[in-house]
């Protein structure tokens, strides 16, 4: 049964090592399925940084190294060389390291311990948002900054398996992986890249079934390491699996976590709802084939909605929601080695507070400091909605399951001035230290973003 529990933590990745012990073949959750082709999933069918005891063959620590890096031109040419609206990329006309994770995974005795440490841009993209640490004492964001992924648990022998964790980890909300690798485009789909990377709290995962895996979390919040309110946050993450060649996921949160300073204590009373659900369906697999060798295609929806009642906080519902899709196509070349994939999503965010429209509680806000109003926010005034399109088209190249040279054009259109210009989002000189930021100035936005990246990752 220890090999049914590394099996699930690496989320079936390893399909080399479900026929090894018969005795136990069972009771493992997805057994014999290949799942490596699913967007948002690791590719790797080999772990050469495992340790095993030598007299009874047992894994003990399976470790994994992964380096992302990318070059990205954004055909604005801002002058800070900043690239706005993202979590996947952040710097124009520069060589920037995204992530630099190592990772140590290990089920000895049924005994769950996982500890994933990050470095690069993407961290601080992501972390650096996050205002609950600024709620007491005791707390910082550098104390957690560079923890990805870290539990403890344990594993029980109960159905296919039973695991109860605490810690933090990494968020099923939305199909994409905040690992680029694992996903069919290096840009997320703008509805996952709006949704939370990581949770803190506790969890129960349970597999019924072979085919079947469901969670149920207890959080600190929507993406906080800390609470904004003395609710905690609830959740669910359902995936469904009858073969290999389909996948239908379901994931639902619930929690009053956002910050209100007009609130006694910061206490939010705010309600925010959020569900995302996708099919994942291979339709053509001809593993070996030197032309065309697989095609598949995901599609992900989400909604979500914050309301409120509170006197001087009114939200309703029908004024304060976010939904969007996002379809990819993918096909596969030369035995699984190159790749093209073609996605379109879309997504809008509307956000009225008190009857005022402000800037949507759940997409990014422009980077766009000055001492005068910028295009964007004079559209917000006006009571304009936020609403976003976006076309990727990217190109893999594979040679082993361990790199991938990509290959992305990207284009983004936005019904208001949300994308970074020539002028960028910093200041007239794009120095954020320099002498032109006490100038009368507005950040540069335009509606519309091109976009080429080309990115080197590995990962053992």
């Amino acid at each position: 049964m220890k090999r049914t529990l590394l099996i699930m933590m690496l989320g079936a990745y390893a399909p080399s090592m479900l026929h090894a012990q018969d005795s136990t073949a069972a009771r493992i959750p997805f057994e014999g399925m290949d799942l490596t082709w699913v967007n948002g999933q690791n590719r790797q069918r080999a772990f050469p940084l495992t340790l095993k005891d030598r007299e009874t063959g047992e894994t003990i620590l399976t470790g994994v190294a992964l380096l992302d890096t990318y070059y990205n031109y954004d055909f604005a040419d801002p002058i800070d060389n900043t690239h706005t609206i993202s979590s996947s990329i952040g710097r124009h006309n520069e060589f920037t390291l995204n992530q630099a994770s190592f990772g140590l995974e290990s089920n000895y005795k049924n005994i769950i311990g996982r500890l994933w440490v990050q470095y690069g841009q993407m961290g601080s993209i992501v972390q650096d948002v996050d205002a609950s640490v600024y709620r007491g004492r005791n707390t910082s964001i550098n104390n957690l900054k560079y923890v990805r992924e870290a539990a403890a648990g344990y594993h029980f022998d109960k159905w296919h398996g039973i695991n109860l964790e605490m810690g933090i980890f990494m968020s099923y909300i939305g199909l994409e992986s905040y690992v680029l690798q694992e996903n069919w485009s290096y840009q997320r789909s703008m509805v996952c890249d709006f949704t939370p990377f990581y949770f803190s709290g506790a969890r129960v995962q349970a597999f019924p079934s072979k085919e079947f895996k469901t969670e149920l979390w207890l959080l600190n919040g929507w993406q906080s390491y800390n609470s904004f309110s003395k609710s905690p946050g609830l959740g669910s993450s359902n995936y469904y699996r009858p073969n290999e060649d389909l996948q239908l996921v379901a994931n639902f949160y619930i929690g009053r976590d956002t910050q209100n300073p007009d609130t006694i204590g910061d206490q939010s009373d705010r309600l925010r709802f959020h569900h995302d659900n996708s099919i994942v369906a291979r339709v053509f697999k001809r593993r070996e084939s030197r032309g065309l060798s697989q095609i598949a295609f995901s599609l992900n929806n989400h909604y979500g909605l914050q309301s409120n009642n509170a006197a001087g906080d009114t939200l309703k519902a029908n004024e304060n929601f976010m939904m969007g899709s996002s379809l990819a196509t993918r096909f596969w070349f030369n035995k699984n080695k190159l790749a093209l994939t073609l996605r379109g999503d879309y997504v809008t965010n509307q956000s009225v507070v008190n009857g005022v429209n402000t800037s949507p509680y759940l997409a990014f806000t422009p980077a766009a400091t000055g001492s005068e109003p910028n295009n964007y926010d004079m559209a917000m005034a006006n009571g304009d909605k936020l609403e976003i399109a976006q076309f990727t088209s990217t190109f893999d190249v594979m040679p082993s399951d361990h790199v991938t040279f990509r290959f992305e054009y990207g284009l983004r259109t936005a019904s208001v001035p949300y994308f970074s210009g020539a002028g960028g989002t910093t200041s007239p000189s794009g120095w954020t230290n320099g002498p032109a930021t006490t100038l009368p100035w507005k950040a540069d936005l335009q509606r519309t973003e091109n976009r080429f990246t080309v990115a080197v990752n590995v990962r053992l």
